[in-house]
């Protein structure tokens, strides 16, 4: 029998009921009120359906169908006016939402509203972005991960042109949300100071406090919260509930301990909810990944989900008319049980006529289908999305080309999103660049879950407060995965996060737990002409440079040691990191370049040789691929890998290694 169908109770430790009075915000306020600042930290209001009639973007992205979403500019702008470009016209009433660049400069932005002939906001575009100018301020706005981005809401009742002084402009992004015709939306510039920075100061509050409990936000106003907290012993093949409740209400928080139970590659545990009664659940999901889990280890600290202080946590509100019940399922076919905490807050407020139920669908593509792209939700309905987590893993090791895919968004049928790359959705920028997009990064409302190009795996992750993508009839979410034409086989899998006023039409069905299980490739390249990190190498008489040379018709690339005489201690020797995603036996081989200057090269560990001397020399320069240099037990994790110059041919010239690439490959 499947355990999809078996439900065995198990026995709950530890039950403890708390009533605790909280700070709550306002009540629901009409929408003059609730668009544009008060949209940022009403949390309380996040289930509420939006009033906009239509959210939609202004991008750089490539109009033929190609890759020049930016790198060019031909796509920058809407139109050119003296002196520079417009960058969005927009018509109201409306709320600017987020601006994103991956390539700020010091050109003036300037930003009209209503007609006006004079800018009422004027500043570098780069500043935007840095907290130095008073109307964007942090940390709603910042920077990282390669990317700069804006969440500062700037209102407009008639218009809002957005205008760069300047000649060419590269990537962009600005959402923006439209109302109907005599909603009551104050322009920016008009807006009362002292209300505006009223709460401007609960929005910076509340982002400054991303990774901490933030549930208060979710309280509507004159709720008092009740924790339940339960203790579990989670045995394989086992179901065991963590809340439940017939009683109408809203959850404002869910936190579970530790992350180590929910840390595994296999996705084993699975987390269920439903609401009022319905038989299939409105959250299914491998548990880690719903918190952010990236791979099967804890990768994201958001402002409503994710993992800090040892103990996972959700603070999305999910209300409901009637009953509630939240459990986890383990999927684990043996092995000894699993110890779980678990608080879940509840307030005893019921689910109001204009909300949304909160759900959260898991999908994976393994492989993905060629010439179309990855499918996060396809649903009817009415409802709104507020949050997606991606993880992504190549086939082929060194290679993360597939994030060159744009996200689409089409809301009531309409194509209204074009995004200019997978990392820019994200708030990110630039993969695979140190510094930039190359490593794990977490930020209140954007992410980037890890970037592994020797593993072939990146993701990230989005939360949506104003620029919630509301629909009234339908909406298909999705991103490429290639730069052009989804012609990249890959493995993608994600988390989506939605209000929906009915349930939403979409399969819900979880794969078995073997089509779940995190897929670690057996050979894995590390590029050392990249950016594979360095322990050390040869303490004197050495040098390392980066080079590039036609062999056989092609540019290779490879990483250069040059040495004379004799180091400190003996042989000259690179050494470097490489990580590995499972322990166990390796063969491990080098593409090089062999040539008349070429050395011999051994592998050492603990001052001895685990395998042959290659000899790299040749009387011409050319390409020697999977070089034998022994086979190892490594780690999981970090392992260094010593190479030696022993000696040379008798014929070389000098002492050289010109190295492309170390291969590991599972040799068990």
């Amino acid at each position: 029998m499947s355990v999809y169908t078996l439900y065995r109770p198990i026995h709950l430790f530890v039950i403890v009921l708390l009533s605790l009075p909280v700070y709550s915000t306002e009540l629901s306020a009409p929408v003059d009120c609730a668009a544009g600042i008060q949209e940022v930290y009403r949390i309380d209001r996040l289930a509420a359906l939006k009033e906009s009639i239509k959210v939609a973007s202004v991008s750089s992205y490539d109009r033929t169908g190609g890759n020049n979403d930016g790198f060019g500019g031909q796509y920058s702008f809407v139109r050119k006016e003296e002196d520079g470009l417009v960058l969005a016209d927009l018509q109201g009433p409306g709320v600017i939402y987020r601006i994103w660049t991956p390539t700020p400069t010091d050109d003036m932005l300037e930003f009209y509203f209503d007609g006006e002939s004079e800018p009422s906001i004027r500043v570098k575009f780069r500043e935007l972005f840095l907290g130095t100018h008073p109307t964007f301020v942090r940390p709603l706005v910042g920077y990282g991960a390669g990317g700069f981005y804006s969440y500062v809401p700037l209102t407009y009742q008639k218009s809002c042109k957005v205008f760069i002084r300047a000649e060419r402009m590269r990537f962009y992004q600005i959402n923006y949300a439209t109302y109907s015709e005599g909603t009551a939306i104050v322009s920016f510039p008009k807006q009362p100071a002292d209300e505006y920075e009223r709460h401007l100061e609960k929005a910076v509050r509340l982002f400054e406090s991303y990774g901490t409990d933030i549930s208060s936000y979710a309280v509507p106003a004159g709720g008092s919260v009740e924790k339940f907290a339960t203790k579990v012993r989670l045995q394989p093949e086992q179901t065991a509930s963590i809340f439940e409740i017939d009683r109408p209400g809203r959850i404002v928080g869910i936190r579970i301990s530790p992350p180590e139970a929910l840390a595994d590659k296999d996705r084993a545990v699975v987390l269920r909810a439903y609401w009022d009664g319905d038989a299939e659940p409105a959250i299914l999901s491998p548990a880690g990944d719903f918190f952010g889990y990236a791979w099967g280890e804890p990768a994201t600290r958001s402002l409503l989900v994710g993992t800090a202080n040892g103990v996972d946590y959700c603070y999305f509100p999910m209300p409901f008319d009637k009953s509630a019940r939240i459990e986890l399922l383990s999927d684990r076919r043996s092995g000894e049980e699993t110890e779980i905490e678990a608080e879940v807050l509840f307030v005893p407020v019921a689910r109001r006529e204009n909300e949304g139920r909160f759900y959260a669908l898991w999908r994976r593509e393994n492989p993905t289908t060629k010439g179309k792209p990855f499918t996060f939700v396809q649903t009817k309905g009415q409802g709104h999305l507020v949050g997606l987590i991606q993880q992504s893993q190549g086939f082929e090791s060194g290679n993360t080309y597939f994030f060159e895919g744009d996200d689409q968004t089409t809301i009531d049928g309409e194509l209204v999103i074009h995004g200019t790359g997978s990392e820019d959705l994200y708030n990110g920028g630039w993969y695979d660049v140190t510094g930039r997009w190359d490593y794990r990064r977490s930020f209140p409302l954007s992410g980037c879950l890890g970037y592994q190009k020797h593993l072939g795996r990146t993701g990230g992750y989005r939360l949506f407060l104003g620029d919630a993508y509301a629909y009234r009839t339908s909406v298909l979410q999705t991103i490429e995965h290639a730069p052009t034409g989804n012609d990249l086989l890959n493995d993608y899998c994600a988390v989506t996060f939605m209000y929906s006023l009915d349930r939403p039409t979409c399969d819900f069905a979880l794969p078995q737990a073997a089509q779940r299980r995190v897929i670690d490739l057996r050979r894995i390249v590390f590029a050392t002409w990249w950016n594979v990190p360095i322990s050390a190498f040869s303490y004197r008489n050495a040098t390392l440079t980066k080079n590039v040379e036609k062999l056989d018709g092609k540019d290779i690339r490879f990483l250069s040691l040059r040495a004379e005489d004799n180091d400190s201690f003996g042989h000259h020797f690179i050494c470097f990191v490489c990580e590995l995603p499972a322990a166990g036996k390796y063969k491990v081989s080098l593409d090089a370049v062999k040539g008349p200057s070429q050395a011999k090269v051994q592998m050492f560990l603990d001052e001895a040789p685990v395998g042959p001397e290659v000899d790299l020399y040749a009387a011409e320069r050319q390409p020697a691929l999977g070089e034998n240099v022994g086979t190892l037990d490594l780690a999981e994790g970090r392992n260094f890998l010593l190479f030696k110059l022993v000696g040379k041919h008798a014929d070389s010239t000098g002492l050289a290694l010109d190295l492309t690439n170390i291969i590991c490959e599972r040799a068990d």
